[in-house]
């Protein structure tokens, strides 16, 4: 359940939140301690400040105060409550728009009705970071822009194009709708605590696909079917997707294996698979 900022004008300020939020481990918390680094990852959903921003665990708000000084209309969901304490007694602009929630089960097109378009950003929890942008692709029609920070190796994989080891479910489903773009690394050394691997930022910005010209549904089962299995060739991992008995089309397509696709191949390979069954 989501709950709202509960603070008010008229409610004291919470007690000892001048002192710094403790990391939790159980949360995946490693908080950015460089401001040159956080104000550079603000920086890139700056073409972007018609549009509001979710800003997904902000802890200490890092990201939150240069967010705010860019102007950005800005609500954050954070579900550590000595998070939440901290940002209303150091943010009272973000009186109201905290929001008491686990992004993963916010209903975004309720948050942002009649199908308001918005950003998304934050410096990702990395337990998480695969779920989020799932999350997010559910809300594709809305989310005009998805920048932030996440582990180096799942930044760098939503980003490889075709023909690279990095490639993989998230990757394709992604970049079918985005342009994704990996922007630059950050070192261990500039978090507290320190994560054991390097982050990656992103950012990724809609494209104008509006339909892929297939069945999204057997899409989606396809590219994780594929990379289920992704050292088989398509012919033997997807067989069990073609009719029984019936022989497989003589596609060059089936001879690939799945990070040699790109988004239009996948495209072109459901459409082989719907038009045999």
């Amino acid at each position: 359940m989501m709950k709202r900022d509960r603070n008010s004008h008229n409610s004291p300020r919470p007690r000892k939140m001048e002192s710094a939020v403790k990391p939790k481990k159980a949360l995946g918390q490693h908080f950015l301690i460089d401001e040159s680094v956080a104000e550079r990852i603000a920086s890139t959903i700056d073409p972007w400040k018609g549009i509001p921003v979710l800003e997904v665990g902000p802890g200490m708000g890092v990201l939150t105060k240069y967010l705010l000084a860019k102007g950005h209309d800005v609500k954050v969901a954070e579900i550590d409550g000595e998070s939440i304490e901290y940002l209303r007694y150091n943010f009272p602009e973000l009186n109201g728009r905290i929001l008491d929630a686990d992004f993963l089960k916010i209903d975004l097109s309720a948050l942002y009705p009649d199908g308001k378009n918005f950003g998304v950003i934050g410096n990702y929890p990395y337990n998480i970071s695969s779920q989020i942008f799932f999350h997010v692709l559910d809300y594709k029609d809305q989310v005009t822009v998805c920048s932030g920070m996440l582990q180096r190796e799942v930044a760098e994989r939503l980003a490889a194009p075709e023909g690279t080891k990095a490639r993989g479910i998230l990757s394709v489903l992604l970049q079918a709708w985005y342009d994704v773009k990996y922007l630059f690394t950050v070192d261990e050394n500039v978090f507290n605590p320190p994560p054991k691997v390097k982050s990656g930022v992103i950012i990724m910005t809609r494209n104008d696909v509006t339909s892929l010209g297939c069945d999204e549904r057997l899409f989606k089962t396809i590219v994780k079917t594929s990379f289920g299995q992704r050292r088989k060739t398509l012919r033997n991992s997807l067989r069990g997707l073609f009719p029984a008995g019936v022989p497989l089309p003589d596609s060059p397509l089936l001879a690939l294996r799945p990070e040699q696709l790109s988004v239009a191949q996948f495209i072109e390979l459901t459409q082989l698979v719907s038009s045999a069954g």
